[in-house]
């Protein structure tokens, strides 16, 4: 613990090389995971976390919420899983991913539903709510509304989908919440987020989590999340012997790093009987988001850095031990890892390597997730909808309440980004300098780096510094 938080440190700050400690006596760079939590899926007893408190962009881990409060209406008679879902011009704008439908196309809520869990279709999220609500915006208001009810309390959603918005923010304790919620409020719900991909038409749509799905013993859930600023998110689940545990990981820094911390994760707490509080009760410091553009400082461990800390081939346990002057060609270090043997050796990563030099990335997952245990087998989903189907009973009855935003530092101007605003556009900008999205798209002006908190460059649906809300566009 000690040698590695050290080797951190020293790398952050750049020390490594002036303290004359070789790179190889603290082993491969390795990544960091921002949050995490780990909690039985009955009680509610954290068995392990790190920084669970702090908020976080959540990415499509959204669309959890989104299918809750879609699963809710049918509970309630409002809606059925064969009710009419319509993409409209409101919802084919939104960015990838999505399934790019033409407008007045229909399809199924049952349809929508398989659609946004597996596939994350962004176009689709935006479509259910106003099925659901009869406007995006009261649907919003409906999520913050279930959010509250379970007591989800450092969480404000602004869109349906998980697409960059500061605003939108939440916590590893809360995913888990509502993931235990999805899970227990709607066991129906379970048949929806398990499946590895769908196929449309003659289309084959992977799941981000399919490879969790189809190595981890017991795997059966449920939803992946990525944008920049957050990092790879995942809520996974897996039971063992009628027991379940779930995983909230916010900020990995690649897809397999967090499905390898993931394993690693369940496979240590299915050992344990329970933990100190519950994730209601659990309480901590909390903290702010990580400031934009997340992704560009927590780089991809690579091939080196996942087998060093995930192999499962290798039982050896790290050797702590002072480093010696003379062998490492450094100072005396205490706890700095002296047998490389028990990190990602030449010799290790050499042996997961094809015959022209390239990572065979099976064979890493195999060692670092484990072997394929079912074969991709994708649902078919279609759109159209049964003659007579209607939207759900409750459309065009839903009144957007106010949202209450947790106060977000929101970030600073990139002085190398910066853009000099139109007069109206100027004076169209709130107090925190954001731009409506419709203002900034007609202001005609571009630039070659993308904006703060977007995956995706100015110009293609959201402004600067922070996205405007959707429903108001």
């Amino acid at each position: 613990m000690f040698a590695s938080l050290f080797c951190q440190i020293l790398r952050r700050f750049g020390l490594l090389s002036l303290l004359l400690v070789s790179s190889a006596a603290c082993g491969p760079a390795l990544a960091d995971i921002g949050a995490y939590i780990v909690v039985d899926a009955k009680t509610g007893s954290v068995l392990d976390e790190k920084d669970a408190t702090r908020k976080w962009y959540p990415a499509s881990l959204t669309k959890m919420m989104t299918a809750y409060v879609a699963f809710k209406a049918v509970r309630e008679g409002r809606a059925t899983l064969t009710s009419a879902v319509t993409q409209s011009q409101n919802s084919l704008s939104e960015p990838p991913s999505k399934m790019g439908f033409k407008v007045g196309t229909q399809l199924t809520l049952d349809a929508a539903l398989k659609i946004i869990l597996i596939k994350s279709a962004n176009d689709v999220a935006v479509a259910i709510g106003e099925a659901i609500a009869g406007s995006e915006a009261g649907f919003i208001a409906m999520m913050n509304a279930e959010a509250r009810r379970l007591g989800m309390r450092d969480t404000v959603f602004v869109n349906p989908h998980g697409l960059p918005d500061n605003r939108q923010v939440s916590t590893a304790r809360d995913m888990a919440i509502l993931a235990m919620a999805l899970r227990e409020d709607f066991p129906e719900a379970r048949s929806y987020y398990k499946h590895p991909g769908i196929k449309f038409g003659k289309k084959t749509l992977r799941s981000a989590n399919r490879e969790f799905l189809m190595r981890v013993p017991g795997a059966d859930g449920m939803k992946t999340g990525y944008i920049c600023n957050s990092g790879y998110n995942v809520a996974a689940s897996a039971t063992r012997r009628g027991r379940t545990i779930i995983v909230v990981v916010l900020g990995a820094a690649s897809g397999l790093e967090r499905i390898a911390f993931s394993r690693d994760a369940l496979d240590k707490a299915f050992k344990k009987r329970s933990g100190r509080t519950t994730v209601t009760n659990l309480r901590g410091s909390g903290g702010n988001p990580p400031a934009d553009r997340y992704c560009k400082r927590n780089p991809k461990p690579g091939a080196e850095g996942v087998m060093a800390l995930y192999d499962m081939q290798d039982s050896k346990s790290p050797i702590l031990s002072f480093s010696s002057a003379k062998k490492q060609g450094g100072i005396l270090i205490p706890g700095l890892r002296t047998n490389t043997a028990d990190a990602a050796t030449p010799s290790k990563v050499e042996s997961v390597k094809l015959p022209n030099g390239k990572i065979d990335w099976v064979k890493v997952m195999d060692r670092t997730i484990g072997p394929r245990r079912i074969a991709y087998a994708p649902i078919t989903v279609r759109t159209g909808v049964p003659k007579g189907a209607k939207a759900p009973a409750a459309a065009g009855n839903v009144a957007a309440a106010p949202v209450a935003l947790i106060n977000v530092p929101l970030p600073n101007r990139h002085p190398g980004r910066a853009v000099t605003l139109p007069p109206a556009a100027e004076a169209a900008a709130g107090p925190s300098g954001a731009v409506a999205q419709t203002d900034f798209l007609k202001s005609g002006l571009a630039t070659d780096e993308p904006a703060p908190g977007s995956l995706f460059r100015q110009g293609q649906n959201f402004a600067i510094p922070v996205p405007a809300p959707s429903p108001q566009r």
